[in-house]
Parts: structure tokens; sequence; C-alpha cells
């Protein structure tokens, strides 16, 4: 592919740029497993095919004097069984790298990818693509016809949704105040703990439903009563925040294969004793208003108008970068725990009875989980840095007294 296009980065991928380091990599990694082992050799030609639909992910970032921009590269991905951390370093400056890999171990194909590119959506996408790709170039009698399209033109993939629906300047102060985060000694050079829960969706949407709000919110309830069994009576008076991106493409006309999405926020306080099921029920209400589209524009419009003020655009990029760093430090201090929810995966009919399962993990310098459905299981990906496990337990503990069966796995951590 030639250096033909370049394009400039949007204001989410200046952030990840600016802030990715070795144990946050700013590195998201979705994964789809099969029920029989995978063929490298078909899986890399399968890669080499998913790019011509998604061309989007084959650039390199480069520097400017004002700004990061993407171009175009001819570096060939190469396929690799998987070895080394989750959620690798996929961007490192001045180096001249792919900032996506794809991996497999036995069933599984894993799919990193450094966080500027493209956000979850984008990239369950191309992964999706990839799989059927994969599968038809394995069974091509009986998938051949099958495909995954979006309708979208090279121009609508490419588009930077922020700046086409950016509305009105308005800039507000956040009323988000500081955090608890959970105690402990962080792992040693600069490592993350990946733990992957495994719940049955009929165990647990009809525990949601008994309580009387959604799924998103059952869960955020649940991590907030695993971080209170964590906090020292001293730091009660903090409150516990879960962060939630949200797909903007569910509020505006965006068929972008780039980052665009927003975070909303619920606190709570414990400084009275609340049963589950009020917190949850409060949880959910709070939550609901934060995504109303009004609300959601506005906050689309604060974050974008930082962009309009020329005393910022003329400022080069090492000084914008260092103030980024700092404005990203403060914010991590106003969040307990990031939830993410992918929602339900639904492939093409014809590749069900082929795929096991879909699974997701982000990089993290705190605690975040990812949400993700498919085929009856609802799968949690949850990033740590600290060396315990005492809010992972707990959180696993609420769900088990609720009567629900979890399967947990772990990787390993070096001592």
């Amino acid at each position: 592919m030639s250096r033909e296009n370049w394009y400039k980065v949007d204001n989410v991928a200046k952030v990840f740029l600016a802030t990715a380091a070795k144990r946050d990599t700013r590195t998201l990694r979705v994964s789809c497993t099969l029920w029989e082992d995978i063929d490298p050799e078909l899986l890399n030609e399968a890669l080499l095919s998913a790019l011509q639909e998604r061309p989007q992910f084959q650039v390199r970032i480069r520097r400017g004097i004002f700004w990061h921009y993407m171009e175009d590269t001819d570096l060939v991905p190469v396929v690799e069984e998987e070895h080394g951390r989750v959620c690798p370093r996929l961007y490192v400056p001045g180096h001249m790298m792919l900032h996506y890999k794809v991996t497999y171990h036995r069933n599984r194909i894993n799919l990193d990818l450094f966080h500027a590119i493209s956000d979850g959506t984008g990239a369950l996408e191309f992964l999706n693509i990839l799989v059927v790709d994969y599968l038809k170039l394995k069974y091509p009698d009986k998938l051949g016809d099958v495909a995954v399209h979006s309708g979208a033109s090279v121009d609508e993939l490419n588009q930077d949704s922020y700046k086409q629906f950016f509305g009105n300047i308005s800039l507000k102060a956040s009323t988000l105040k500081r955090a608890y985060q959970p105690s402990g000694l962080k792992l040693p050079y600069d490592q993350l703990q990946f733990f992957e829960l495994q719940v049955p969706t009929a165990d647990i949407l009809p525990k949601a439903k008994e309580v009387g709000v959604g799924l998103t919110s059952y869960i955020g309830a649940r991590l907030m009563m695993a971080i209170k069994d964590d906090m020292p009576p001293r730091k009660k008076k903090l409150p516990i925040n879960v962060s939630m991106p949200v797909n903007l493409r569910n509020y505006y006309p965006s068929r972008t294969s780039r980052n665009f999405f927003n975070n909303v926020n619920v606190s709570h306080v414990f400084t009275e004793d609340i049963s589950f099921e009020d917190l949850a029920k409060e949880f959910d209400e709070k939550l609901k208003e934060n995504l109303a589209e009004e609300n959601i524009k506005k906050q689309m419009d604060n974050f974008e108008t930082m962009e309009y003020f020329i005393p910022i655009r003329a400022v080069p990029l090492f000084i914008k970068q260092m103030v980024v760093r700092y404005g990203s430090k403060v914010t991590d201090k106003k969040v307990s725990v990031v939830l993410s929810n992918l929602g339900v995966q639904r492939p093409p009919e014809e590749l069900v009875p082929m795929i096991s399962n879909y699974s997701g993990f982000c990089s993290s310098a705190n605690l975040f989980m990812v949400m993700s459905s498919y085929n009856g299981v609802l799968t949690l990906g949850v990033t740590s840095p600290y060396s315990n496990t005492r809010v992972i337990k707990s959180f696993v503990r609420g769900l088990t007294e609720d009567g629900m069966k979890v399967r947990a796995y772990a990787t390993e951590v070096i001592r």
C-alpha cells in the first residue's frame, strides 16, 4: 500500500498518544474463540483480505509540529502465535511499526489495537471481518457467500465524527470530585493482571430483572459494592465513581471505523448503609439520566470545544502533550473503575455454530472491566495493575451469593 493518504488524528486519539506508557499501553484487545484450533497460514491470508475492507488500520502514526497524523504504510502484518502480555505496546514514538497485532492461541483469535486507531466498536467490526474471511477460506463450500459489510464508503469509515457532528462551542468545568481508588501495591515492572469471568446469562439476567435494573447497572452496582468492601473507614467520604464509555454512533448517524465515543460517570458516596438493591436502582436512574440524548450531545460539544481555541491550536506538540498528560492524570484520580459494555455479539447466522465466544480487555492504570455477551454467556474481561485481588474476589463473591455460577480464568504474573 503506497503512502498516498494521511489523516489528522481525532481529539480522543490525542489523549491516547500523549499518555501511552509501558503499563497502560492504551491498547485494547477483542477476541473470538472458535470450536476448533486455528490454522495460522489461513489466518494470515484472511488478515490480508480483511485489510482490503478496513485499510484504515493499515497506517503508522507520525509526529508533526502541532499535531500527530496517520499515513498509509507498506508494513506487512504477520500473524503470530500468542506470547507475551495481553494488550502489548503497539505505539512507541519514532518507531516504525504497525499499531495493531493479530495473534492466536489454540482456538482463539486475538486482535490487539492501539486505541488511537479505533474504539471497541471499530475493533469488533474488523475482528468479525477477519473471522468471516478466515472461516470462508477454511470452508469455501459452506460459507462462500457470507460477508460482513456495514455499507459504509471509504470516506465514511475514515471520518472524524467528532468534528463532523460538533454542534456548539461550550466549555464547562467537570463537576466530578476525586474518587476512591482501590488500595494496595501495584505490580512490579509495569505489569498488569488479566482475569476473564464467565457467567451464564440465564443466571444473571433474571436477577437484574428481579432488582428492576439493566445488566450494566447490575454489574456497575456490584463493582461499587466490591470496591466499598476494600475501603478503609477513613476514606468512606470519598465517592466511588464508575466511568462508562458510550458509543456515540447510537446518537449520531456515523459509520466511522475510527474513535467515536464519550464517557459517562455514575458516583455514590457510602456515608450511610445502603442495600445492594437500592444501590442498583440508584445507579440505574443516574445512568439513564446521563444517557439522555441532550446530555450526551452537550458532553460531546464540551469535549470538542477545546480544539477550536486558536491559542491552543498554535502551541507546539510537545507542550500540548505535557498539558494533556497532566489533565489525564487529574481525570484518572476521579475514576474508581471503568466499565465498558461491548454489548451482545451477533456474527452472521451461518457462523454461530462455529464460534464459541467473544471477549475483550483494555490496558489501564486502574481497574478496567469489559463486558460482552454471546451464546448465553456474559464474559467479563478485568484488567488490574494491583498485586492483590481483593476487589475481584469480592465482586465474584457478590455474584455467587446471588446464585450465579462463575467460571474464572487468570493470566500468570511474574513475581
